[in-house]
């Protein structure tokens, strides 16, 4: 659905000279991101990774590592993120017309490895040692429901925004 607006966006632009500049944002993160069900409102819907481990550590739950957890992915603190937001912003000449990735390539992590960090530090951080098994394997099937894809590798290519901006 994201890239099918991105190509009608993109196609306006071009055949009619619609003004745009897209943001893909890749894993923003920071205070009040998140929401953790039953917590921050209702129990409803899938919040991100780093909120539904949060979720998990604060109950004394297992987190759930979709399809083991093997997925890779990058995270941008909120800061950093505004920041190439606001350049954007501040040079519109440059920035129209262009999909500009906001990430960091830097600091690839599989959804695995992101847990066993969140494991140790929320266990130094609480005095509560970790779970015995601390992470348990589940479909994404059955996480997500029927039909969801996800790509294993989401690392952004920041070519662009170094260029434009």
């Amino acid at each position: 659905a994201k890239q099918l607006i991105e190509r009608v966006i993109y196609a306006e632009g071009a055949e009619n000279g619609l003004e745009f500049t897209i943001v893909r944002p890749f894993n923003w993160i920071g205070p009040r991101m998140d929401f953790i069900p039953g917590v921050d409102g209702p129990s409803e819907g899938v919040p991100r990774v780093l909120a539904c481990f949060s979720n998990g550590l604060l109950r004394g739950e297992p987190l759930k590592l979709v399809d083991g957890g093997q997925s890779q992915r990058t995270f941008l603190y909120i800061k950093d993120a505004i920041e190439a937001v606001l350049l954007m912003i501040e040079n519109p000449s440059r920035a129209n017309g262009h999909i500009f990735n906001v990430g960091n390539p830097n600091n690839e992590a599989t959804v695995k490895q992101l847990a066993e960090m969140m494991t140790a530090v929320y266990s130094k951080v609480s005095g509560q040692p970790p779970l015995e098994e601390p992470t348990v394997d589940i479909s994404s099937q059955e996480f997500y429901g029927e039909g969801y894809d996800d790509s294993d590798k989401r690392i952004p290519d920041m070519t662009i925004i170094k260029e434009r901006l």
